[in-house]
């Protein structure tokens, strides 16, 4: 009898915890590129990263976004299951995917959800807008069992996509997205994934975790309910969130070479896998690149590259380092830094998106329990 239960509760604790396996893959941007396509796309879309975290109205995320973003992984949707590819996007909190009602042609080249096919779908008649730079994601709210690396999610809302932007994003490696933020932002005030996850037990603890890898090899992953200690040996940072909306906490201060080049009284910094590149206040990223010997466009020379110093993000009291391997990307001989700058409204006051090009060098920790988020430095 005692062996039966402790049997039970083995199995019992490996539900609890869920990993997800990512894959990196060509970002939008080389795929643009690629097919001679990305320069007409910038002109015709000028893209400024902090409308996602200030929008004209509730439900705008621009899409674009994600143009840099190469990180996905896969869920099922449906019974029998449905895959698609996800990005697993801090800066957001709705999961969407296309339909068989998409006739976009974005839709077209992407696996699409046909609700006739599952057993377990719920439809409702609510609809779902998001707005984006490029026109707007439209579709319908339905309720079905998501599967997340076997772990089953009774009866979540999802978006089933209608309507999708511009023909550009026929070439998007990505099916859909799966936010991770809060509740608060989620547009037509649909349940996040992982808040259902803890409504109905599913994990262990009430935390999700993020390893991205440095190169093109696997390994990389989020794990949910729990803390893979091995990727903790240099310890855990804990930084509390100013704000339950996306996963937002208070910067000190940012320096190179021991002296502050920005956010010198403060400012506010979010954590976002769904973001590829560091996303600075325009007035900062000239005075760093000026700092670094790097042009208006974020051009320096790759000979300059390998000399460059550590840009150091202080914050709630620790310094986060990171250095030129991180924050300088080298392409066919020419050497660019993996920064872009952004305009934030007056009021909101300084804003940084700290995505992919700082979160590979940290392992990092999401934690809905205690509204805080852990940095561990990678080896």
């Amino acid at each position: 009898m005692k062996l039966l239960l402790l049997l039970g509760l083995v199995a019992l604790a490996q539900c609890l915890v869920t990993r997800v396996p990512l894959r990196k893959t060509k970002t939008l941007r080389q795929t643009l590129e690629e097919h001679g396509l990305l320069e007409r796309y910038l002109q015709q879309h000028p893209y400024n990263p902090a409308a996602k975290y200030f929008p004209a109205s509730f439900s705008d995320e621009p899409m674009q976004n994600y143009m840099d973003n190469s990180y996905f992984g896969t869920i099922s949707i449906g019974t029998p299951p449905q895959d698609f590819t996800v990005i697993f996007d801090t800066g957001s909190s709705n999961l969407w995917v296309p339909s068989v009602y998409c006739s976009s042609l974005a839709c077209r080249d992407h696996k699409r959800f046909n609700p006739v096919e599952s057993s377990t779908f719920i439809g409702t008649n609510d609809s779902l807008y998001i707005a984006y730079g490029t026109g707007s994601m439209t579709g319908v709210l339905g309720y079905d069992t998501v599967t997340v690396a076997g772990l089953e999610i009774i009866d979540q809302i999802f978006g089933l996509a209608e309507t999708e932007p511009g023909s550009f994003f026929y070439y998007c490696p990505f099916d859909g997205i799966l936010g991770l933020a809060f509740p608060s932002i989620a547009s037509s005030g649909a349940i996040p994934v992982f808040d259902m996850m803890m409504m109905e037990d599913l994990v262990s603890e009430d935390l999700f975790s993020v390893f991205l890898s440095k190169d093109e090899q696997s390994g990389s992953f989020v794990l949910f309910g729990a803390i893979d200690s091995s990727y903790t040996t240099n310890g855990i940072k804990w930084i509390p969130l100013s704000a339950e909306t996306y996963w937002q906490i208070t910067m000190d201060s940012v320096s190179i070479d021991g002296k502050s080049v920005a956010c010198s009284h403060g400012c506010q910094a979010i954590v976002d896998t769904g973001t590829s590149l560091l996303a600075v206040p325009s007035g900062a990223l000239r005075t760093i690149l000026h700092t670094l010997g790097a042009s208006s466009n974020s051009m320096i020379s790759c000979s300059a590259a390998s000399r460059l110093p550590d840009i150091v993000f202080h914050i709630n009291g620790y310094a986060f380092p990171v250095p030129a391997s991180a924050y300088v990307t080298e392409i066919e001989g020419y050497c660019s830094l993996g920064l872009q700058g952004m305009d934030t409204p007056t009021e909101a006051g300084e804003l940084w998106i700290l995505g992919d090009v700082f979160i590979r060098e940290y392992y990092v920790i999401f934690d809905r329990a205690n509204n805080m988020v852990g940095l561990s430095r990678l080896p």
